[in-house]
């Protein structure tokens, strides 16, 4: 284990703490890069997505492009912050943050403060101004099962006494997005769990036992609703009602096919003059893909495998086993979205309602995302170098 406090006295000093040295490092340029790029990409998309709905339902075709770039600057501030403090008072504060995540998912619920929108209720404020608590729950039980599992140590190998009760929290957290209904954003919590799970050194088996008495809960949770059972059967054959509950991965495949190699040009999509629905946000990949081609697709889908790689590398680096697991955690958390996204536009995974991190219209999402990214580039900042002594 790590000597936490001499590690923090000497935090920004690069002196030698144990068998390892620690430096303050520059910022992770690939990360950054990686990031600002998808960053970029998405505010043109979202622009060029949203347009036609833009000037039909407000008269302005920037105006969802303008609400985003509001978001960016919030998000921005955000990350700032999260890049410059202490990264360890995270874990001090972690049972707070998973308390308040869970008080806020509750007051979805709530008259007067729960929004509903097309028959869910996924929203918290007014009209004009609205964030989604599930989004920012995925990122408080990141940092609570970071902050576990850093000093869990061995006892994660047992499903009794270190595996089982980290679920409790995940489930309370699943069922209270199931209810909003999300089915998407609470598969994401458990696949994030899992992922943080699976690299604390919990047994395969475990995990796999786990997930198979979930299997019958969602069995029934997808039985037991009409559009969920319509979204699966749309999945094994969406050709089969074309124009009806499967037609959202049907528009999703044609925007794609008809993009090509090159794709049809920026701008030019005829998928987003309402063929395609939630075309700026689910289903802005399939716009995407239809301007900019396969080649589009590609460098995006490479963007996002850089953005794990070097999350990847900045966790193997990380001072603390809760710096190891933060970053991870929010790694995961992005670039699992970010696959299931794709994966539902290109007909891999059926329709789960979720945004494509970066790219897709949505304040919440994106705040919440940068917010990661800084905490892994927090990370980085106090990467440790073996240094022989």
């Amino acid at each position: 284990m790590h000597n936490t406090a001499a590690l923090r006295a000497n935090r920004g000093t690069g002196r030698k703490t144990g068998l390892r040295s620690y430096v303050a490092a520059p910022l992770d340029v690939w990360l950054f890069t990686s990031v600002a790029a998808l960053v970029a990409i998405g505010l043109v998309m979202v622009f060029s997505a949203s347009s036609a709905t833009a000037y039909a339902e407000h008269g302005d075709v920037a105006y969802y492009l303008k609400r985003q770039l509001i978001w960016l600057v919030v998000a921005l501030g955000g990350a700032y912050l999260c890049y410059r403090i202490d990264y360890q008072r995270l874990r001090r504060a972690a049972p707070y943050l998973l308390v308040a995540a869970m008080v806020a998912l509750t007051l979805v619920f709530v008259p007067h403060i729960g929004l509903g929108v097309n028959g869910g209720r996924r929203w918290i404020g007014t009209a004009g101004l609205s964030l989604e608590p599930s989004e920012f729950s995925k990122l408080a039980l990141v940092i609570y099962l970071s902050a576990v599992l850093s000093s869990r140590g061995e006892r994660i190998t047992s499903l009794g006494r270190g595996l089982f009760p980290l679920f409790v929290p995940v489930a309370i957290m699943g069922v209270l997005v199931l209810k909003e209904p999300d089915m998407g954003t609470a598969s994401l919590l458990f696949f994030t769990a899992f992922a943080l799970l699976f690299a604390a050194g919990a047994r395969v088996i475990h995990l796999a036992a786990i997930a198979l008495t979930t299997v019958p809960f969602a069995v029934l949770t997808v039985l037991a609703s009409p559009y969920r059972r319509a979204r699966v059967f749309a999945f094994v054959d969406p050709w089969k009602d074309p124009l009806n509950t499967g037609f959202h991965i049907v528009q999703s495949l044609l925007a794609l096919g008809s993009g090509g190699i090159f794709g049809v040009g920026l701008g030019a999509s005829r998928a987003k003059f309402f063929y395609l629905p939630e075309q700026y946000t689910d289903f802005i990949f399939s716009v995407l893909g239809e301007e900019l081609g396969l080649i589009g697709t590609l460098v995006v889908v490479a963007l996002f495998v850089t953005l794990a790689y070097r999350t990847i590398k900045i966790a193997l680096a990380a001072p603390d086993r809760f710096g190891f697991f933060l970053a991870i955690g929010c790694g995961a958390m992005i670039t699992i979205q970010a696959f299931v996204n794709i994966g539902v536009v290109s007909s891999s995974w059926p329709v789960t309602g979720v945004p494509l991190p970066f790219i897709s219209f949505g304040g919440s999402s994106l705040v919440v995302n940068l917010l990661a990214i800084a905490l892994i580039a927090n990370v980085g900042r106090h990467r440790r170098v073996h240094a022989a002594l």
